[in-house]
């Protein structure tokens, strides 16, 4: 017994201590589960699973009266996960913080640094833009102390939000109703979209003509020309600009039609001039977060909040065959169009293998940082161009691929050379009247070999696309002083139309253009703006609600600077300043806090009930006859019974399309998935099945009489399509633009 404990004793003596690991915190599991297989055995990778500190929900947890300091505490449900934490940084031999590149990921760098006891002067802050070994591997051994001024830009910006989230709410619930809010991106978002309606109901539309004359020449081969003035009345500018956008020649009213007709009445149609100009087309630089929003939307019909989800998930890491898990893309939430030159100089060479050396920049195209711009980000690209989607197919979900794809295709096309064409301009007078026919020819593709079945600016509407695709076509050969047969002319009458609605797409936009708010907070703001029910979506297009119409309408009188775009964005420029260290957190917020609390005070002694009377439906109420209304709750609209509380029957809230559903002739109605994505369906159901995922038209088949429902395609184009099973009748309309 005494040898055996010896020994026992013996071993333990003689026994080697494993050394201790470095732990490396994330922010979600999935990118914890990517670094962990790169960086090997000696680290252990963990997630905080996004913030674990917040200001208090029950609270206003900022004290004006103390230089708005804020108070926090550990967010309720993180429990465990700073338990986890606390443990696993007890047993490491380091702590590195790993969180986003950004002022979001450093703050909660600078939270966990709080609970975890590290140090301010601490080298424990490391950052990467792509989840890759050599990334992940490099920041390791480039570790700093977390940024102070990021942390502050942060601080502020929470802190702003919170004041007026909480101190303006409530005047909400108190005038108007319980369970609005109000915030200074979402309520300046909000505005655009009731200012757009605005807009469109003050939109009276003008009717102008245009005439277009089909013609032949020696050729043979027939081509259009517009009317495009007469010979001396208006400008006739020289240069590639005029080429590239010829003049039309409106007129008024079919009057002024018949007057241009008999004028050239048995007048020949004689070539005056020919002009061919050389064009160079750029491609367009990579994306930032708002152009790929905008362009998944345009492309491939996603939503914001969806596109930065699929993003989000390209970013964190895939099983690739053959390379275990990595990250495909670079950080999604960016505003920079920088590109590393290490990876310019990668995707010359797969260009120059590709497609040959001339496609290919001869050097990195540099990109003009803009105000505000974060330039230590680069903007999104894929982690390895020769990670082409084919190779992908396999892994990706098929939505993932798309967007993946796209980001791929759109940083190759950014490092190829310009396409040269050459425009062609047709001048062709018919007695006192011009006529001009334009047409381009591809010398030399450039970055159009990779983008060669769309064009590279976005799709315009109506006339403006039909004036587009004809100068995009090649004119048939022609010799100055030429006179053309005339085969037909052909008036058409147009009505000018009102701006279109926003998409989330062009609201993005639209934002960044007017500075408003940042790449992280683009999405969040129009999901909150949808969840208050201030909007709602209608074919894609976002419609402001009475209820958002009379939010912004108080918030615009009352507090003009909270839904002002100038302001928001000057408070914008002021947070780069603190990141930048150029003035203390605490000035920002004084300067705003101080004539925002007077605001508050005048609005809340001089505004009167504003409670919108409640809409009135056709739907009665089964228990006691009464019409029902339209009611509000956490979850959106919903129909109730105006005896309450004597009679407490709600029903679900369903919109009607105005079609009738093929099986039974019962309305068809809007309605929403489990998931919240839009669906049409039979009224009547459980008793009918019908149902169909793209929205009626309006228009009936000519066939069979059943509705025709849009269903977009690829590219943006819309096809009309009988929901009658069986039936099968398609027709193509015009692409619409996502302006």
């Amino acid at each position: 017994m005494q040898r055996a404990q010896a020994g026992a004793a013996k071993r333990r003596k003689g026994a080697r201590v494993a050394p201790r690991k470095s732990l490396v915190i994330v922010e979600s599991p999935a990118k914890a589960h990517t670094i962990e297989q790169f960086l090997g055995r000696t680290f252990t990778v963990r997630a905080s699973k996004g913030h674990v500190r917040d200001l208090p929900k029950s609270q206003l947890g900022v004290d004006p009266e103390h230089s708005f300091q804020p108070k926090y505490i550990n967010i309720r449900g993180k429990g465990d996960t700073i338990r986890e934490l606390k443990d696993a940084a007890r047993k490491a031999r380091t702590v590195i913080l790993a969180t986003d590149p950004d002022r979001e990921g450093e703050a909660i760098s600078w939270h966990l640094a709080q609970i975890l006891g590290i140090g301010p002067e601490e080298q424990c802050r490391i950052v990467f833009h792509e989840v890759t070994r050599d990334a992940v591997n490099q920041a390791i051994r480039s570790p700093r102390p977390i940024d102070a001024r990021l942390v502050d830009a942060q601080q502020a910006r929470r802190v702003l939000d919170r004041l007026v989230g909480y101190e303006l709410s409530p005047l909400l619930w108190k005038k108007i109703r319980r369970g609005l809010s109000a915030g200074r991106v979402q309520s300046v978002a909000a505005r655009l979209i009731v200012d757009r309606e605005a807009q469109i109901r003050a939109f009276v539309p003008e009717e102008y003509w245009t005439v277009l004359a089909e013609l032949l020449g020696g050729s043979g081969v027939p081509f259009t020309a517009h009317f495009a003035g007469f010979q001396g009345i208006g400008p006739e500018p020289e240069g590639e600009e005029e080429a590239e956008r010829p003049e039309r020649g409106r007129l008024a009213d079919r009057a002024a039609v018949d007057e241009l007709l008999s004028r050239i009445q048995g007048e020949p149609f004689v070539v005056q001039r020919i002009q061919v100009l050389e064009r160079r087309r750029r491609p367009q630089p990579p994306f930032t977060t708002s152009t790929l929003q905008q362009e998944a939307s345009r492309r491939l019909g996603f939503s914001v909040k969806k596109t930065m989800a699929l993003a989000q998930g390209l970013y964190e890491g895939e099983e690739v065959p053959g390379e275990g898990r990595v990250g495909l893309i670079t950080y999604m939430r960016t505003d920079s169009t920088r590109i590393a030159d290490e990876a310019a100089q990668q995707a010359r060479e797969w260009i120059t293998e590709h497609y040959g050396a001339d496609h290919a920049q001869p050097a990195p195209q540099r990109a003009h940082a803009r105000p505000g711009e974060q330039g230590a980000h680069e903007a999104i690209r894929p982690t390895a161009v020769g990670r082409i989607a084919s190779t992908l197919a396999s892994t990706l979900a098929p939505d993932a691929l798309k967007l993946y794809h796209l980001i791929w295709e759109r940083f190759v096309a950014s490092q190829m050379s310009p396409a040269v064409i050459d425009q062609t301009r047709v001048d062709i007078m018919a007695g006192p009247a011009r006529f001009r026919a334009s047409g381009a020819v591809v010398r030399f593709p450039g970055f159009l070999r990779i983008l060669a079945e769309r064009p590279a600016r976005r799709p315009r509407r109506g006339e403006e696309e039909r004036e587009e695709a004809e100068e995009e076509r090649a004119l048939p050969p022609l010799t100055e002083g030429e006179r053309l047969e005339l085969r037909s002319i052909t008036p058409e009458q147009h009505f000018t139309q009102p701006p279109p609605r926003y998409t989330e797409a062009s609201l993005v936009r639209t934002m960044e253009e007017l500075g408003i708010g940042r790449p992280s907070t683009y999405a969040p703001t129009i999901e909150t703006i949808l969840q208050r029910g201030y909007v709602v979506r209608e074919a894609r297009r976002l419609r402001p609600t009475e209820l958002g119409e009379l939010v912004v309408g108080l918030l615009k009188e009352r507090f003009s600077g909270i839904v002002d775009p100038e302001f928001t964005a000057d408070l914008e420029r002021q947070l780069d300043q603190i990141e930048d260290g150029e003035v203390p957190w605490e000035s920002v917020v004084s300067s705003f806090y101080q004539p925002f609390r007077e605001d508050l005070k005048r609005a809340e002694a001089e505004i009167g009930d504003l409670t919108p009377e409640p809409e009135v439906t056709d739907v009665v109420c089964e228990l006691c006859g009464r019409p029902m209304v339209v009611k509000y709750g956490r979850f959106g609209r919903f129909l109730a019974c105006p005896g309450y509380p004597e009679c407490k029957n709600t029903k679900p809230y369903v919109q009607s399309t105005g079609a009738h559903c093929p099986l039974c002739g019962a309305d068809v109605v809007e309605r929403r998935s489990k998931k919240g994505r839009t669906f049409y369906g039979c009224s009547a159901y459980p008793a009918c099945s019908f149902v169909s995922w793209d929205p009626p038209s309006g228009e009936l088949c000519p066939r069979c009489g059943a509705f025709l429902a849009r269903h977009r395609l690829r590219g943006g184009a819309v096809e009309l399509r009988c929901v009658r099973e069986g039936c099968g009748y398609r027709e193509q309309k015009e692409v619409e633009a996502a302006t």
